[in-house]
């Protein structure tokens, strides 16, 4: 199929893709949500591409959800939303036995972080920036983000950052162990090139090697991705996520009630 928000290459044993609404700093809608998918699933079922490349276009990796669709009028049910839009993304991401590197090289905000969070490794510019962004207008993490930030980063620090909702640069997501590596923003194309295509030239082993990985966390994966749901219907429907979307939208800082 043709894409319109997600551009897709497949070179030397990679599959490149990248979200592309730049002008949205490639915040999720629908459509790229579909997209995504459709090309993850491509992917797969090509026997010569033995890693996946996942970068953004502009300068964010993504912001996350495009909160201009959420509005009190428009939001409708956010559990249903995660279910049908973004957990067969992350779960993809998961499950495949092809290696995905995330090229990260701009703000990782949101359901934007934690997709990043998903796959195996990830590089990134000394533009980036990783923000649980959740708290910011009143939700809860989702597509994975408080499985596998405890995971990454211990339990202590997960919670600093969710629930202070404050960005983490380049240089301190390499310090805590969110990134394999660190390069200058105009290195970074060539250098997570490099790493994919040294991934695709690896053993059959590395496929097992995620395998391995993978027997013991995806069983509770995929009960917390499904926990992360229901949580986040509660939180859709609370007063603070309609202040939090209007004071985003508005350009101010929220103020929460509670409720």
């Amino acid at each position: 199929m043709g894409y319109e928000t997600i551009l897709y290459e497949k070179q030397g044993g990679v599959a490149t893709i990248t979200l592309n609404r730049p002008q949205a700093l490639n915040a999720f809608i629908p459509q790229m949500n579909a997209e995504l998918l459709d090309a993850l699933k491509d992917a797969e079922r090509d026997g010569a591409i033995r890693c996946l490349l996942l970068t953004g276009a502009g300068k964010a990796f993504s912001a996350g959800q495009d909160l201009k669709a959420r509005t009190k009028e428009q939001r409708g049910s956010l559990g249903e939303s995660l279910r049908e839009r973004y957990h067969p993304i992350i779960l993809h991401l998961r499950r495949t036995e092809k290696i995905v590197l995330a090229a990260v090289n701009g703000v990782a905000a949101g359901a934007g972080c934690n997709l990043a969070l998903a796959c195996d490794l990830r590089i990134a510019s000394e533009e980036a920036r990783f923000i649980e962004a959740f708290v910011r207008v009143g939700l809860a993490p989702d597509c994975g983000g408080s499985f596998f930030l405890p995971r990454l980063i211990g339990l202590s620090k997960a919670l600093e950052l969710l629930l202070l909702g404050e960005a983490v640069e380049a240089s301190e997501a390499i310090r805590i162990g969110l990134v394999a590596k660190v390069v200058p923003s105009t290195e970074l194309p060539k250098a997570a090139r490099e790493m994919a295509e040294r991934l695709a030239r690896g053993p059959r082993s590395i496929g097992l090697i995620k395998r391995a990985v993978n027997r013991v966390l995806l069983p509770e994966l995929e009960a917390q991705l499904e926990y992360e749901a229901c949580l986040q219907e509660i939180a859709g429907r609370s007063a603070d996520y309609d202040e939090g979307v209007r004071a985003f939208l508005e350009k101010r800082q929220p103020v929460f009630s509670g409720k």
